[in-house]
């Protein structure tokens, strides 16, 4: 018996590994976030399948029905949206397991970000502009952020900045971030990305509250800040450069 943290992919149903949903497919008992994960997903777990949405549900009876499919043996489908590495809440889960004894294993997603992405159909590392990222969230009604993890601290790096689970915050997002990387920086609201009901709004950081307002946006949004956003004048990086050589180029 194992249980199988399955990143979901952001949203639309074809963005599951084949990994991730052959998993599904076999497993008697399927515990998804069912306010994340859409039904189509979880509708792959075999006929007679135990399948069971935990977004009512706390992490002990989370854990208790695990513990059942355990003393059933049967393998447990537990399905995460986007990529369980990234706010998953998997380590809690995981630290029980292991006090249990109980098996696991890890199927990675598709990250919200990088769906994201895709959507506004830019590459989030372009030569001379960034070429780091940081996934990262603010404090509203999760966990603290620890020390040196604030906006401020990071946004010195001039990196492209993805915000998860920061859409209400968006007011002191702004406030953080305009002295470092200007009120003219591009930003992109991705609302629900993938799902039927996405939305895209773009601006910078003197307007995009203004627009999210207007648009009524209060969750499921990642915030995306730099400069990469905003156009075409980027350096080609060596990769393909014609006198750039490596052992498949000589």
């Amino acid at each position: 018996m194992t249980v199988h943290f399955i990143g979901a992919g952001p949203g639309a149903e074809d963005l599951i590994t084949v990994r991730g949903l052959k998993l599904i497919q076999k497993c008697k008992t399927c515990l998804y976030a069912g306010s994340l994960v859409p039904e189509a997903i979880v509708s792959e777990a075999p006929e007679g399948a135990l399948v069971m949405d935990t977004a009512p549900m706390h992490l002990d009876q989370i854990i208790d029905e695990i513990v059942k499919a355990h003393d059933r043996g049967e393998d447990v489908a537990r399905v995460h949206s986007g990529d369980p590495s990234i706010y998953g809440a998997i380590g809690e889960q995981i630290r029980r397991l292991k006090t249990l004894g109980i098996p696991y294993d890890i199927c990675p997603g598709v990250p919200a970000f990088a769906a994201s992405a895709a959507l506004v159909e830019s590459e989030l590392t372009l030569a001379g502009v960034s070429q780091t990222i940081i996934l990262t969230r603010t404090s509203t009604r999760s966990s603290e952020m620890p020390e040196g993890e604030d906006l401020v601290t990071l946004g010195k790096s001039g990196a492209t900045l993805a915000v998860h689970l920061s859409i209400t915050n968006l007011a002191n997002v702004v406030k953080d971030l305009t002295p470092l990387y200007g009120e003219d920086c591009p930003v992109v609201v991705v609302y629900r990305a993938t799902w039927p009901d996405q939305a895209i709004i773009r601006g910078n950081l003197s307007d995009i509250r203004k627009k999210v307002k207007a648009a009524k946006l209060t969750r499921t949004a990642l915030i995306l800040v730099g400069r990469v956003f905003e156009n075409e004048d980027f350096d080609d990086s060596h990769l393909y450069h014609i006198d750039h050589t490596h052992v498949l180029r000589p």
